[in-house]
């Protein structure tokens, strides 16, 4: 996990939008933002995501 993806994952968190575990959700979020990184991250790295969630653990 880059820094900027670390960085994009912690600005959708802190808008309070959604359940950070509503992948669909932080997706559309990222998207509208501009984090394309994140967007492709998601599809591909989802269980390094959760983890990140669950741990605070890049």
């Amino acid at each position: 996990m880059t820094e900027t993806i670390r960085e994009q994952i912690l600005a959708i968190r802190d808008t309070g939008l959604t359940n950070m575990f509503d992948l669909p959700v932080v997706q559309r979020l990222a998207y509208e933002r501009d984090f394309f990184e994140l967007v492709t991250f998601l599809e591909d790295h989802r269980s390094e995501y959760v983890h990140f969630i669950l741990t605070g653990e890049a």
